[in-house]
C-alpha cells in the first residue's frame, strides 16, 4: 500500500507539472509548481529554484517558503552556496550537516542555520551542455537525501529544464534568455501583488501567493497580468 501511495504521488507530481504547461505558458507558475511538488513528494522541508539571467547572473525565481526564499536570496547576493556550485559545476552538491560541513560557504551556513535548515541537496538544472540554474532542497534535519528521493528530485528538475528549453528555446539561446528575463520582470509585479493581498486580507505572504496563483489559473491568464491588475486596484482578491 505504501509503495502504491508513493507511486501515485510521483505520478501526480508530473501531472501537476504538465498542467502548468497547458494554455498560455507561464514560467513562474511552472517553477512554483516544481518547488511545491518537491516539498510534497520528497524529504524536503523547503525548495527553491535559481535560474541564470541574460547577464549570466543567478536569480531567485521560485521558493516554497519565506525561510527558503531568504536563504536563496543570500546565496544570490553572496555569489556562493551549494546552489551556486551546482549551477557552476553541473554536479549535485549535498551538505548532510550544514553546521559541520558548510564552512566553505560561511554566509550561506549562517543564514541557513538561522532559518532552521540543517541539510541541503542542490540539483543542477541541466540538459546536455546547457545548465540554466539549480534546484535546492532544504531540510530541517541532518542527513543525506535517500537515493530514491534524489533520483525523483533530479527527474522533476529535468522535466522543468526540458520545458524551459523546449522547441525554439532549445535551438536559440537568445530565446531562452528573453523568456527568463520576462519571468524575472514578472516577478517584481508578483512580489508587489503578494504584499497588497497580504495586507488587505491579514494573511501571510505564502497564502497571498496561493490566492494570486489560484486567481490567475481560474482566469487562465499569466500571474503577472493578475498581479498588475491587483497593484492597479482593478481587481480585489
Amino acid at each position: 500500500m505504501k509503495r502504491t501511495s508513493r507511486a501515485s504521488l510521483v505520478s501526480g507530481a508530473f501531472v501537476e507539472l504538465a498542467d502548468a504547461l497547458v494554455g498560455e505558458y507561464d514560467v513562474l507558475d511552472l517553477l512554483r509548481t516544481l518547488v511545491d511538488q518537491c516539498v510534497v513528494l520528497l524529504d524536503a522541508s523547503a525548495a527553491g529554484v535559481v535560474l541564470v539571467d541574460q547577464n549570466g547572473q543567478l536569480q531567485v525565481l521560485a521558493s516554497s517558503s519565506e525561510e527558503g526564499h531568504i536563504v536563496e536570496i543570500m546565496q544570490h547576493r553572496a555569489g556562493a552556496g551549494p546552489c551556486v556550485d551546482a549551477y557552476l559545476t553541473g554536479e549535485v552538491v549535498t551538505l548532510s550537516d550544514i553546521e559541520a560541513e558548510g564552512h566553505r560557504y560561511p554566509a550561506f551556513q549562517m543564514v541557513a542555520l538561522s532559518q532552521g535548515f540543517q541539510s541541503v541537496h542542490a540539483i543542477p538544472m541541466r540538459l546536455r551542455p546547457n545548465t540554466i540554474g539549480a534546484l535546492n532542497l532544504f531540510r530541517t534535519h541532518k542527513g543525506v537525501l535517500s537515493d530514491e528521493d534524489a533520483t525523483i528530485g533530479q527527474a522533476l528538475a529535468d522535466v522543468a529544464t526540458i520545458s524551459l528549453l523546449h522547441e525554439s528555446a532549445a535551438r536559440e539561446s537568445t530565446a531562452v534568455n528573453e523568456q527568463l528575463q520576462r519571468a524575472l520582470n514578472s516577478r517584481v509585479f508578483i512580489e508587489q501583488a503578494k504584499g497588497v493581498i497580504a495586507q488587505r486580507n491579514g494573511i501571510s505572504m505564502e497564502d497571498a501567493f496561493k490566492r494570486l496563483r489560484q486567481h490567475a489559473r481560474s482566469r487562465q491568464e499569466p500571474m503577472h497580468v493578475s498581479a498588475a491588475n491587483i497593484i492597479d486596484n482593478l481587481i480585489l482578491i
